[in-house]
C-alpha cells in the first residue's frame, strides 16, 4: 500500500470532519506560498530600487532620483517618492517625515495581508479535530450500546481509534500552520524595519544636503 492509498484509508476511517480539515489544510498552504512568494519579491524590489536610488539621493540629485523611482509601485518606491516630492517643496525635514510616515502606513496593509489568516486556520483545525472526534465517539458508543457483548470491546476499540483520526489529522494540520505564522510574521517585522530603515538614511541625507525648496 503506497502512501496515497495509506492517506485515502486514513481519510475515510476519520469520517466527514476529515474533509473540512483538509479543506483547511489546502487553503492555509496556499495562503502561506502566496505570502511567501511576495514577501520574497518585495525584499528582492526594494534592494534594487535602492541601490538604484540612493546613490542620486546622496549626491543631492533629488529631481533625478524622483525621476527614476517614480515609476516603482514597490513599497520603498512610493515612500521615496513621496519623501522626494516632498523635498522638493517642504521648507522641514518633518514635513517630508510625515510624507514618508504616510507612504508607509498605507503599506503596512500589503504587507501584512492574509498572514492573520494562519493563525485562525490553524485554532479551526484543532477545533474541527475535536469536533470530529467528539461526534465520532457519540455514534461509537451508540452503536457499541446494542451490540453483541462479546463483541462490544472490540468494536469499540475501532470505533475509538477511527474517531481520534480526526483529532490527530487537526493537530497535524494546525502545528505547521502555527509555525509558518510564526515565520511570516517574523518576515513581515523584518520587512517593515528595513523600510524605516531606509526612511531613516533618507532622512538624514536630507538634512545634510539642507532640505532647501527647490533644492536640486
Amino acid at each position: 500500500m503506497n502512501i496515497f492509498q495509506q492517506f485515502a484509508h486514513f481519510m475515510q476511517a476519520g469520517g466527514f470532519w476529515m474533509y473540512p480539515i483538509l479543506l483547511t489544510l489546502v487553503t492555509g498552504i496556499a495562503i502561506s506560498i502566496e505570502r511567501f512568494l511576495y514577501l520574497n519579491k518585495v525584499e528582492k524590489l526594494n534592494k534594487a530600487v535602492w541601490a538604484d536610488t540612493f546613490p542620486l539621493v546622496t549626491k543631492g540629485q533629488l529631481k533625478a532620483a524622483l525621476d527614476k523611482v517614480k515609476s516603482s509601485d514597490t513599497a520603498l518606491g512610493l515612500m521615496l517618492t513621496n519623501g522626494l516630492t516632498r523635498s522638493l517643496s517642504a521648507r522641514r525635514v518633518e514635513d517630508v517625515e510625515t510624507a514618508m510616515d504616510e507612504a508607509l502606513m498605507e503599506n503596512l496593509p500589503r504587507l501584512e495581508k492574509r498572514t492573520h489568516y494562519l493563525s485562525t486556520l490553524a485554532n479551526v483545525a484543532t477545533l474541527l479535530g475535536l469536533l470530529g472526534t467528539i461526534i465520532g465517539l457519540i455514534h461509537a458508543f451508540t452503536a457499541v450500546a446494542s451490540a453483541d457483548p462479546a463483541e462490544k470491546a472490540n468494536m469499540l476499540s475501532a470505533a475509538v481509534g477511527e474517531a481520534m483520526n480526526c483529532t490527530a489529522f487537526g493537530l497535524v494540520t494546525a502545528i505547521p500552520l502555527l509555525v509558518v505564522f510564526s515565520v511570516l510574521q517574523s518576515k513581515t517585522g523584518q520587512a517593515v524595519e528595513s523600510l524605516e530603515a531606509a526612511s531613516i538614511k533618507f532622512l538624514n541625507v536630507i538634512r545634510q544636503l539642507g532640505s532647501q525648496p527647490n533644492q536640486q
